[in-house]
């Protein structure tokens, strides 16, 4: 047989082959999940964990403090610290007349036989303290922005007692941050919890208890800056 006539079958062969492959690679590729671009993962974060209302503003170790007129601020705990600590059994609130320190513990939550100290947003004199949330201490978990409010503090000036808290706008990329820890440290403790996070589940109430039933009250004294 020729040899020029051999190689040219052969050719032929291959070319059939490779036009017989070309859909079936080409059905195949479209059925191959998409790659998420890593920008796009990088949105997929916890965030939507947490509520943060946009007329509210943020103290670092997780209250609040909402304007009443012009020297009156409305307190109370944020969402991310009602999850991560849970359902209080009872609270330990400072009593009206009493003076508060921004940035120093004011009150407890109390779970389990335990109290966790908690800072308060702002300084000034206590004018009122919500006497439904002392009776219901579950409000706190759950309705921290409405019914779940603890007291409200006179101070000389609303406006500027809320310049040193952090507005809306930034305090939902700071929790976003507090997010990320909570999901790493599920992550290490708990392997089964930080995949479910990672797909897209969100925490229950009482973060602090599912991480360390024996010690959470040193993981939320960490996140709620008393540590």
């Amino acid at each position: 047989m020729d040899f020029m006539t051999t190689k040219g079958t052969e050719y032929l062969l291959l070319i059939g082959y490779l036009l017989v492959l070309i859909p079936f690679w080409i059905l195949l590729r479209g059925r191959t999940p998409k790659r998420v671009p890593a920008a796009a993962r990088a949105q997929v974060t916890p965030r939507a964990w947490f509520e943060v209302p946009a007329d509210r503003h943020f103290h670092r170790g997780h209250t609040w403090a909402l304007p009443e007129g012009e020297t009156l601020l409305r307190v109370g705990v944020d969402d991310f610290a009602r999850k991560l600590v849970g359902r209080p059994d009872a609270l330990r609130l400072p009593a009206p007349g009493a003076r508060v320190e921004a940035g120093a513990p004011a009150w407890k939550l109390e779970l389990g036989g335990e109290a966790v100290d908690v800072l308060s947003p702002v300084t000034g004199e206590v004018a009122e303290v919500n006497p439904e949330v002392l009776r219901q201490p579950g409000l706190v978990a759950d309705d921290p922005y409405g019914r779940g409010w603890l007291f409200k503090v006179r101070v000389p000036q609303a406006r500027a007692a809320l310049k040193n808290l952090l507005p809306a706008r930034l305090a939902r990329a700071w929790t976003a941050e507090a997010s990320e820890r909570v999901m790493g440290l599920m992550g290490m403790t708990h392997p089964e919890l930080g995949v479910v996070l990672q797909d897209g589940g969100v925490p229950v109430v009482g973060i602090a208890r599912e991480l360390a039933p024996a010690g959470w009250r040193s993981i939320a004294a960490e996140f709620l800056l008393t540590a």
